[in-house]
């Protein structure tokens, strides 16, 4: 199914500036990308939700190989929560037919906010904890895969706004190695989804190839830019842009 795609250069700098904040902050950009193409380009609701999936693919493994040539991936983070968050994004994703996801997405723009205060009121660099071991460490990141894959078919976004903060948070890994392991899950869980939305006819590939041209090159700068950064500064601006985003998904779905 496709749409008259709006004007390209509009759709590359959208793209550029998604594709910047995903490597910046660990996350695929679904979730910023799809309230931009409905409220500022007048896209579809389900075309703006499930459009920007596929364009996350290419976009995060930009991203990610930066802190891959760090050293910044956890392996077994990724594999603890990609697997089962692949089965139940795919879940999540064939139950959009059936729920409207309004709730479910006010819900996230509120933890969304409150996380991103919790980093400012009390970051995790200044009272930093060793990270979770052992079997604790794979229930921790089986539960993030589930929870995360669930909310993120349901959303058709790749959940990497909601990876990286519980990753910080509950895991107690490093934040950039959080946003590290944040964007190669995120790109392991865009692909099922993009499959279900493309047969459900929710994807328009137009969109897809502007929004992928202005968003790699501009991903991969946004980590090299993250990786430069203090910690302590980029857990400030982390914070602050999760408490913005929250209050503006919020303000946007209370207004559709």
């Amino acid at each position: 199914m496709f749409v008259l795609a709006p004007n390209f250069l509009e759709s590359l700098i959208v793209g550029a500036l998604v594709g910047f904040l995903s490597g910046l902050f660990g996350k695929g950009g679904s979730a910023v990308t799809t309230p931009i193409l409905h409220a500022f380009v007048g896209i579809p609701s389900l075309l703006a939700l499930a459009t920007p999936l596929p364009a996350t693919i290419p976009t995060t493994i930009s991203a990610s190989y930066a802190y891959h040539k760090q050293h910044m991936v956890s392996r077994d983070v990724v594999l603890w929560t990609g697997i089962p968050g692949l089965v139940f994004t795919v879940i999540g994703s064939l139950l959009t037919e059936f729920f409207g996801g309004k709730t479910l997405m006010l819900a996230t723009a509120v933890f969304v906010g409150f996380v991103g205060f919790t980093f400012l009121r009390n970051p995790t660099s200044a009272h930093p904890h060793p990270p979770v071991q052992g079997r604790s460490r794979i229930i921790r990141s089986v539960v993030i895969g589930v929870t995360v894959g669930l909310v993120s078919g349901l959303l058709a976004n790749s959940g990497g706004i909601l990876f990286a903060p519980l990753f910080a948070q509950y895991l107690h890994l490093d934040l950039k190695e959080s946003f590290a392991d944040s964007l190669i899950v995120a790109a392991l869980l865009a692909v099922p989804g993009t499959l279900v939305h493309w047969y459900l006819g929710h994807i328009d590939w137009w969109l897809v190839l502007a929004l992928a041209v202005g968003s790699i090159p501009f991903a991969y700068f946004g980590a090299r830019v993250a990786i430069w950064a203090r910690t302590s500064t980029l857990e400030r601006a982390y914070g602050i842009v999760l408490m913005l985003f929250g209050v503006y998904f919020l303000i946007v779905m209370l207004m559709s």
